[in-house]
């Protein structure tokens, strides 16, 4: 089956002296009712900072919301259908999408923006991936913002490490309602050129990426952030049992794959893990052969917890 897809303050108490007189201050002495003094009032220590929430509120994702998301790269119609146009454009037909999702849940829309895209070129730093200019992230994160839709960040690292580029977008994953998605398609072993060979990833590098970000989340107060892992094929994800859950990451196994129904269902019995990760499903707009809709997901064994299209 062809497929595609994925911061002491130390109070110092001076007395100064005054004068030569080196008598001891006297003790204050009982008030005229005979008691002692009252003592000065404490302050109160200050009350903790309420963590974020996320767009439609809360600090949960699931099981609260059932995400829809648009995948798909800034200008690049090519990539997915999210560059068809501009965000202003697609969030309409993006929540017409998404609304027939809901089932028993509220539906949250999402971006899935690919923020680093595998090359066929090596490139100047020889990695076989080039990062979208920031200023265009920013313009998704900020109008997604604005509409209370949540991002997803996606990166194809080509022969470098997704930790780098992740770290790259470190001003973008401390908001709130973003999220990453690490795609191993698009990670290559030494000597390999994206779309010549399906890549992979280990255990360890995934692991590496997922502590950054919870880290974020902790320091930073944040709701839970979703962390996305692109699968069509056992060999990219080769010791997913190894992978680790993470606090204040909604770790899920997102399943890709094109083509008949039976060829997405054998893919899907045959990745899926629900014990260790919420899953996700991949829709195609134009590779999906009688595309399931959204009653047919709603009616799965395991009900498909982020849906893509793509």
């Amino acid at each position: 089956m062809l497929v595609r897809r994925a911061v002491t303050v130390l109070t110092i108490a001076v007395l100064a002296g005054c004068g030569t007189d080196s008598r001891a201050p006297e003790k204050p002495g009982p008030s005229a009712s005979g008691s002692a003094p009252p003592s000065a009032p404490t302050s109160a220590p200050p009350a903790p900072e309420a963590p974020a929430e996320l767009p439609l509120g809360g600090t949960k994702i699931f099981p609260t919301y059932r995400v829809v998301a648009y995948y798909g790269t800034a200008g690049n119609a090519a990539l997915g259908v999210l560059g068809e146009g501009s965000a202003d454009k697609m969030l309409p037909k993006l929540r017409a999408a998404a609304k027939p999702f809901a089932g028993d849940r509220k539906v949250q829309p999402a971006y899935e923006l690919i923020a680093s895209v595998a090359q066929a070129g090596p490139g100047k730093d020889g990695d076989y991936s080039r990062m979208i200019p920031l200023e265009s992230i920013q313009q998704y994160v900020d109008q997604a913002k604005r509409n209370k839709v949540l991002v997803i960040l996606d990166l194809q690292p080509g022969r470098g490490d997704f930790l780098p580029q992740a770290r790259q977008l470190e001003r973008f994953l401390v908001q709130p309602h973003v999220g990453l998605a690490l795609d191993p398609e698009w990670r290559m072993p030494p000597g390999k050129v994206p779309g010549r060979t399906i890549g992979r990833v280990g255990s360890d590098e995934v692991n590496r990426v997922s502590d950054y970000v919870s880290g974020l989340v902790q320091r930073h107060n944040l709701p839970e952030k979703l962390f996305v892992l692109h699968q069509f094929r056992a060999s990219m994800l080769p010791e997913i049992s190894k992978i680790q859950k993470r606090p204040g990451l909604a770790m899920v196994q997102h399943v890709d794959g094109f083509g008949t129904r039976s060829e997405k269902n054998a893919t899907w019995d045959r990745l899926r893990r629900p014990r260790q990760f919420h899953l996700g499903y991949k829709l195609f707009y134009d590779e999906d052969v009688k595309r399931y809709g959204a009653g047919d997901l709603l009616r799965f064994k395991d009900v498909p917890e982020l849906v893509s299209f793509q």
